[in-house]
């Protein structure tokens, strides 16, 4: 499988994933589908969801194998969280 390569700045990168996952493809998956992935291609639009971030853009890139993906999760401001859970401290 060839690899594929970035065409894109990180910025406009963001910039149209966000943009196609608001426009086109929120308002079909917010009510519903709350912690699944949404692969999108940001230069097609098209996209796959699936509970396995693995299984949604794998899908997508065997639909479309030079796919600039943007990785979003449904009802999250991020895909990913980085730690434990939220811990609250009691202060004396």
């Amino acid at each position: 499988m060839p690899v594929r390569q970035p065409r894109y700045s990180k910025e406009e990168f963001a910039r149209r994933g966000k943009e196609i996952y608001e426009r086109d493809i929120r308002s079909h998956v917010e009510a519903d589908h709350t912690g699944k992935f949404v692969a999108i291609d940001i230069e097609t639009g098209a996209w796959e969801m699936d509970a396995d971030d693995f299984i949604a853009t794998q899908r997508l890139a065997d639909r479309a194998p030079d796919a600039q993906m943007w990785l979003a999760r449904v009802g999250h401001r991020a895909t990913y969280r980085i730690g434990g859970p939220r811990q609250v401290v009691e202060q004396s």
